[in-house]
């Protein structure tokens, strides 16, 4: 019984497919304008294509980059480069100081920072931790790689 109700499945399945392959008919009209249709034009002349056999044509396949689009450098990266310009050592010191930094912020989570505006010392938030972690990564972008 079910080896009979696979091959009734097998056999729709085959059919299906031949039933897709339905003829397309163009002709061109007395104006000069092309039609495609699946039936054929009333005593008009038509050429018969095999749907299966056409290729759709390729259409924008690369998307035109308007000028605008071009990235510009942001403030800290230029001034990230004047310091790496006119001082490179201290362009190495900032980017010693955030890889230190931020392999404490890493490996630690309960992390203290001080107060602005008491001086005190206040427990770091996890969204100050994470800010943290952001702006050091963005400081060992800006100094430890070679231009």
């Amino acid at each position: 019984m079910i080896k009979i109700s696979l091959f009734m499945a097998l056999l729709a399945l085959l059919g299906a497919n031949a039933a897709s392959a339905t003829p397309i008919y163009t002709w061109v009209d007395e104006n000069g304008v092309t039609h495609y249709s699946q039936e054929p034009p009333p005593q008009r002349q038509a050429t018969e294509l095999d749907s299966q056999n056409l290729q759709p044509a390729r259409i924008g396949t690369v998307a035109p980059q308007r000028k605008d689009d071009v990235v510009q450098e942001t403030e800290s990266e230029k001034q990230a480069k004047l310091i790496k310009e006119k001082d490179a050592a201290q362009a190495q010191a900032i980017c010693d100081k955030s890889k230190f930094q931020l392999d404490v912020l890493n490996t630690h989570t309960r992390l203290q920072r001080k107060d602005d505006a008491s001086g005190e010392m206040i427990k770091m938030t996890e969204e100050e931790r994470q800010a943290q972690i952001k702006e050091q990564q963005e400081r060992i972008r800006l100094f430890c790689q070679r231009n």
